[in-house]
C-alpha cells in the first residue's frame, strides 16, 4: 500500500476509517479530522463493521477505539484488519494499564493515543504513522523486487523457492511433506505448465501414475489455502498463478 502523505493538503486528502462505538464522540473526531485536511471514509461502531469497512473501502489509516462495548474488541478487529489487509491502526483509549497496551501491541499499531488527547496530538500521530507505514513497507517491497528466490503468488501468497516456505502475506503456512514437494516442482519454471507425469514422478518417486493419490493432494491444498492458486491446463498438466505485479 502506498499513501499519500501530505498531510493538511485538502487536494490530497487521505481516507480515515473511524472505529468508535461513541456516536458523538465519532463525528467530534471526524469534526476535526476534516479540519486538517483528511476525509472521513466511514464511522464502524463494532469490530465486524470495522472488518467490513477496511476490506470495502480500503481506507489509509484506522482510528481505532479499543474497548467497543461489545463481544469483539477493536483489539480483535485490528488483528483482523493487519493480518489480511496490512493498513495503518492507531488506537485510541481510555486505558493505559500495562495489560491493555500488552494486548494491543500484539496488533503492531502504528500509535496509542490516551483519551483525552489534543488535536494537535492526534494530527502528530497521523503523520508519524503515515510516514512510518510508507516507510516500512516501500523498503520492503524494494527488497523483495530484487529477490528472485521469491516468487509472488495471487491473493497474497509468496513461496520462498531457496527456503520451500509458502506464506500467506507475512505469515507461513505449515505444508506437508508431499505438499512442499509440489510447490517446488511447480514453481521451477513458473509461468509454464508441469505435466501431470512430472508432478507425480517428483512427489512420491513412482513411475505409475494415480490420478486418485494426486487429486486427494490437490484437494487438501485448496482446503488448507481457501483458494486454488494452481490452475490445471487442459490434458497438459498444472502451473502456478503469478501475481502479475508487485503492489
Amino acid at each position: 500500500m502506498k499513501n499519500n502523505i501530505n498531510v493538511g493538503n485538502k487536494h490530497n486528502s487521505l481516507n480515515v476509517l473511524i472505529v468508535e462505538d461513541e456516536i458523538i464522540l465519532a463525528m467530534a473526531i471526524e469534526v476535526s479530522l476534516k479540519k486538517m485536511g483528511f476525509t472521513v471514509c466511514a464511522i464502524a461502531t463494532s469490530a465486524g463493521k470495522a472488518v467490513e469497512h477496511a476490506k470495502n473501502m480500503k481506507p489509509n489509516i484506522i482510528l481505532m477505539d479499543i474497548n467497543l462495548n461489545k463481544k469483539e474488541t477493536g483489539i480483535d478487529a485490528a488483528n483482523k484488519i493487519w493480518k489480511e489487509f496490512k493498513i495503518p491502526i492507531i488506537f485510541l483509549t481510555s486505558f493505559a494499564d500495562d495489560q491493555t497496551i500488552k494486548e494491543a501491541m500484539v496488533c503492531e499499531p502504528y500509535g496509542y493515543l490516551v483519551k483525552p488527547y489534543r488535536d494537535e496530538e492526534l494530527k502528530a500521530s497521523l503523520n508519524t504513522a503515515l510516514h512510518k507505514h510508507q516507510y516500512i513497507f516501500n523498503t520492503r517491497d524494494g527488497k523483495e523486487k530484487n529477490n528472485e528466490n521469491i516468487l509472488y503468488l495471487e491473493e497474497g501468497f509468496k513461496f520462498d523457492r531457496e527456503k520451500s516456505f509458502l506464506y500467506k502475506n507475512e505469515d507461513k503456512i505449515e505444508l506437508t511433506t508431499n505438499e512442499n514437494k509440489f510447490f517446488d516442482i511447480i514453481t521451477k519454471n513458473p509461468g509454464q505448465v508441469t505435466p501431470f507425469e512430472t508432478l507425480y514422478a517428483y512427489i512420491w518417486s513412482e513411475d505409475a501414475y494415480n490420478m486418485g493419490k494426486f487429486r486427494n493432494l490437490l484437494y487438501r491444498l485448496r482446503i488448507k489455502l481457501g483458494i486454488d492458486i494452481f490452475e490445471n491446463m487442459y490434458e497438459q498438466g498444472y502451473k502456478i498463478k503469478i501475481r502479475k505485479k508487485l503492489v
